[in-house]
């Protein structure tokens, strides 16, 4: 086994077929399928099914842990390169876009003049669809909002945002400026899907006030469920950034007193250790969030700002 068949195999599995595998490595067709029967020789398995187009289980295995090993690689040249002071390398990071929307134009901008050789690459999602990437290593770290309770992942809180009762103009909810969660029960209003962080966050804390909340539509996604709570088609519960300013005259927005502050954290893998490029990168979020959160309004920074956390479970050394 080696780097160019699991290279060729990751490539097949990014772009489709062989041919545009090919072509994304700079190569022929011939080489690719070539790296590719000689991986699933020494394995003894099939990776690819030649019939339907796509990785076999077994390839989808192969391909998680591949994309690990052939990130780990360049990680060792860039870490090598860095030991004169001058951090270069790809950073691969995951963010919620309503942080994001605040946060990278400062993060980029500071990187960017502090370590020029260090190459940020942003992916916007939810906490959702991110966590999944930082575990399989497509991601080097991510900023997503908690809970997060994966014992591989080391969880870093940032600061805590004020949750809110979004309410069009014209609803029955929207003149008020401040609501009991008593007054939310059995209220139809938008949600987050079941089992997704902010729906944890807002079902315990509706559990303890006897309260049952009733989904309009579950959204996973806070920006879109701002939307469409905007556009009139309910209220709904979101983080204060994710109220956008420019559109204040078309919605009211209602303190919830027993809701708790959502917390957005910088997540990585326990192992293997973070590259030279990404610590850079989180040292310098650090710095900036210090820095600017308190502009935003609802973001609290400190430790004085973050609930308690419940303890990590223990792991293996």
């Amino acid at each position: 086994m080696d780097v160019r068949q699991l290279a060729a195999l990751v490539a097949v599995a990014d772009h489709g077929t062989f041919s545009s595998a090919a072509r994304a490595l700079y190569t022929v067709q011939s080489n690719v399928s070539g790296h590719v029967a000689k991986l699933e020789r020494e394995l003894g398995v099939t990776l690819i099914d030649r019939s339907a187009g796509g990785l076999t289980d077994e390839g989808a295995r192969v391909v998680e842990r591949a994309r690990r090993v052939l990130q780990e690689i360049d990680d060792i040249a860039a870490d090598i390169a860095s030991l004169d002071d001058d951090i270069s390398g790809d950073a691969r990071i995951g963010v919620i876009g309503t942080t994001g929307r605040w946060l990278m134009p400062q993060l980029l901008a500071t990187v960017a003049r502090r370590h020029p050789r260090v190459h940020p690459i942003v992916t916007e999602g939810s906490t959702t669809t991110i966590v999944p990437g930082v575990l399989s290593g497509q991601l080097n770290a991510a900023i997503v909002h908690l809970p997060i309770d994966d014992p591989e992942l080391v969880v870093e809180p940032l600061f805590g945002e004020d949750l809110f009762l979004l309410v069009p103009h014209g609803h029955p909810l929207a003149g008020h400026s401040e609501l009991p969660l008593r007054n939310l029960h059995e209220v139809p209003i938008l949600l987050p899907p079941k089992g997704t962080a902010l729906r944890r966050v807002l079902d315990r804390a509706a559990a303890g006030s006897g309260v049952t909340l009733k989904p309009l539509a579950e959204i996973d996604g806070v920006r879109l469920l701002s939307s469409l709570a905007i556009d009139g088609f309910g209220p709904g519960i979101v983080p204060a950034t994710a109220m956008p300013r420019y559109a204040a005259s078309l919605y009211a927005r209602v303190s919830v007193p027993e809701l708790p502050r959502r917390v957005v954290a910088l997540i990585r893998r326990r192992r293997p250790a973070s590259s030279a490029a990404t610590n850079a990168v989180a040292a310098i979020l650090s710095e900036v969030i210090a820095a600017h959160a308190d502009e935003q309004p609802g973001v609290h920074a400190g430790p004085a700002a973050l609930p308690a956390q419940p303890p990590r479970p223990a792991t293996r050394e």
